[in-house]
């Protein structure tokens, strides 16, 4: 069986965002990338299905400008055999990357996609069910466990009651929660047999999708600054602050 598990190049988690001075976006440049964390879960399941007996090859692919290659060599680091990068603009709809993975999804023929269940930076979470519903396939959304029997993929999720549990058939699309697992740490001697693993570049026109922009980003602004607080000097002025003021309390 082979698993295709996209991946996304995002700002590290850890580093501050800054908005650019025209507001037509936040500030890249000399900023520290990453892979985005729900697609680094994605791609250690992957490895894990195949250590498990259960996948037969394990593909990772990213869609952007030749920047993305560093995070295509960390998935083949932590386990992947091949990668593709689709070539073209990183700044795409959730509608384009569906439709995009859809056309390597029919080149490829994985038996499984798996993608994070949303990026860090647009908070998205959309490119999953668009892209199942392309492949008219069975879907599993925020996955906190999966297991496979035979033809059939079990995957569970937390849901506001308890948990979930389905089966599908496949293909099918299953995207990734935070609980599913713990990401491994890439070794060294991983870290230099990934640099002869295969990554294929796929120029995005080659796919013959046709992309047409639905959306336009009007202007990006951040977060108004919060206010300090303020001391009081007794419990019973802090109950009629909370009282009075945040509404808290009655």
């Amino acid at each position: 069986m082979k698993v295709l598990v996209a991946v996304k190049r995002v700002i590290d988690p850890y580093v501050k965002v800054r908005v650019k001075s025209d507001g037509s976006g936040v500030e890249k440049s000399n900023v520290k990338m990453a892979m985005n964390p729900f697609c680094e879960i994605a791609v250690e399941e992957a490895v894990r299905l195949k250590e498990a007996g259960h996948a037969d090859e394990v593909v990772v692919v990213s869609i952007g400008d030749s920047s993305c290659h560093e995070q295509l060599r960390t998935a083949l680091a932590l386990g992947a055999d091949k990668a593709i990068h689709i070539e073209g603009d990183s700044e795409l709809e959730p509608l384009m990357v569906a439709k995009l993975l859809n056309a390597l999804v029919e080149k490829e023929q994985p038996k499984l996609v798996m993608l994070g269940k949303q990026s860090i930076d647009s908070d998205n979470n959309q490119v999953p069910q668009m892209l199942s519903a392309l492949m008219h396939c069975s879907l599993a959304t925020f996955a906190s466990s999966i297991g496979i029997d035979s033809d059939v993929v079990t995957v569970t999720k937390e849901v506001d009651g308890g948990l979930e549990t389905i089966a599908l058939s496949f293909p099918a699309v299953i995207s990734t929660d935070l609980r599913l697992n713990e990401p491994r740490y890439a070794s060294l001697p991983n870290i230099m047999k990934a640099k002869k693993k295969p990554l294929d570049v796929i120029p995005l026109i080659d796919l013959g999708v046709n992309l047409r922009a639905h959306q336009q980003v009007l202007s990006v602004m951040p977060p108004p600054v919060r206010e300090a607080g303020i001391q009081v000097n007794s419990v019973s002025e802090l109950v009629d602050k909370l009282r009075n003021q945040a509404k808290v309390i009655e």
